[in-house]
């Protein structure tokens, strides 16, 4: 039995990266970049104006005010996507609109709000604009030749905005891996088969599918093997087509627990069995070549957190991602909460955020198969085996375990109460 830190390492030390694929930036989101991303064109392009208003220039309006305002001549306008083709001289000054393209010879642009209309030719300046005053100058945001986007980059709207601001429709990203899962025991059945007495709902085969495609892989079932070493190595040798086999049940010490030598007859190297955790402790963890396989415990709660530990950060690393586990915060116990000495034991909680403080609060039962408290739970606290109790008030880490948290949920910084929003910006300046 070994320490959930270096089962860990050993996984991840034995992860490949998967291979790239090309596809279309709409179908990226999500993914990573398997290659880097070069501005072929200076984006903006040319110089352009940041407000609707008078392309002009500033030393024409030196000294304008509201009480002595500057009368400019307008010789044209410059629209987005079609720009004025002449040239801004002495006094004169081109309308434009907010995009547009700087006309040759003006150096700033003075906003409609600083300026009062002089007939159809002219306009009135009543403030005197700095040298480049909204204008985007070109280039500003990126430079032909630099790399924007790094191989290793996840990819959000804002880099698929930038792909196509870019002028890439297609991308080459690493490639989503297909995880066989197989569930096995002659005590399960599944929701097209009837059910009977002594008989469990295979809930694995679908949390598990679940926590594959909430990875951002691509899970395929295998269905339910009996307890028979003849049934079980025909379903794995059909899953050995995927990039990674994951199993539930089986792999403990019952009479019936035939996985693990299953496993290694189909080609399984055995790299560790049991972790000092609790709950998760029977599982194993090999590679078939160099595919990784996961033999995860039986109890439904066992599986999932398993799953969060060992085979979720594989995953993540197989598609190129750099950051592979949850968030870890500190939040304060609610109330006493009694570990088991020996294993690091992983507690199913909710998180309370209040009057400034993070409280955790056990989700109640921490049977292995009490799914509902997998439901109920925001995070894991780490509780370390060196403990048996742990005190209301004790500050303790908790693995955040989806987006869901309330930790992950902010009121606006805006409403329609300003006087309340002023305050709450200076208390958090």
């Amino acid at each position: 039995m070994i320490e959930i830190g270096e089962a860990q390492h050993r996984v991840l030390e034995d992860i490949p990266l998967l291979g790239r694929e090309r596809i279309h930036i709409l179908d990226a989101l999500g993914r990573v970049l398997a290659q880097d991303v070069k501005a072929v064109r200076d984006v903006p392009y040319r110089d352009n104006s940041a407000m609707d208003g008078y392309a002009c220039r500033h030393r024409d309006l030196a000294g304008a005010e509201s009480v002595r305002p500057v009368t400019l001549k307008l010789v044209g306008e410059s629209r987005a996507g079609s720009p004025f083709e002449g040239f801004v001289g002495l006094g004169e000054a081109v309308s434009i609109m907010t995009g547009a393209v700087i006309p040759r010879g003006a150096d700033a642009v003075i906003k409609v709000e600083d300026t009062v209309p002089d007939g159809s030719a002219a306009v009135k300046c009543l403030t005197a604009p700095r040298p480049g005053q909204y204008i985007r100058a070109q280039g500003e945001d990126v430079r032909a030749g630099e790399t924007v986007l790094e191989t290793g980059t996840p990819i959000r709207p804002s880099e698929i905005g930038m792909l196509a601001t870019l002028g890439h429709g297609y991308v080459h990203v690493y490639q989503r891996p297909i995880v066989a899962i197989l569930s096995t025991g002659d005590e399960l059945t599944d929701l097209d088969q009837p059910f009977s007495d002594g008989k469990v709902i295979c809930s694995n085969g679908y949390s598990l599918a679940a926590q594959v495609m909430e990875a951002g892989a691509v899970p395929l079932s295998l269905g339910i093997a009996s307890d028979s070493e003849e049934d079980q190595r025909s379903r794995l040798l059909d899953g050995l087509r995927a990039d990674v086999i994951l199993t539930s049940g089986g792999v403990s010490v019952g009479k019936y627990d035939f996985v693990k030598s299953t496993l290694s007859e189909v080609g399984m190297k055995v790299k560790f069995w049991k972790v000092a955790m609790k709950p998760g402790k029977p599982l194993v963890f090999g590679t078939i070549g160099t595919k990784p396989v996961f033999g995860l415990p039986g109890n439904p709660t066992s599986a999932m957190i398993s799953f969060e530990q060992f085979v979720r950060p594989a995953l993540l690393k197989m598609m190129g991602r750099r950051a592979l586990f949850r968030r870890v915060i500190e939040a304060v116990l609610a109330k006493d909460v009694v570990s088991e000495a020996g294993r690091l034991h992983l507690v199913r909680c909710r998180l309370i955020e209040e009057n400034g403080h993070v409280w955790a609060v056990s989700t109640g039962t921490q049977s292995s198969g009490a799914l509902r408290s997998m439901v109920l739970a925001d995070g894991l606290m780490i509780l370390p085996p060196s403990r048996r109790v742990y005190a209301k008030g004790t500050r303790v880490k908790v693995q955040i375990l989806h987006s869901n948290s309330p930790l992950a949920h902010a009121s606006p910084f805006w409403s329609r109460d300003t006087a309340r929003d002023e305050s709450m910006l200076s208390q958090t300046a």
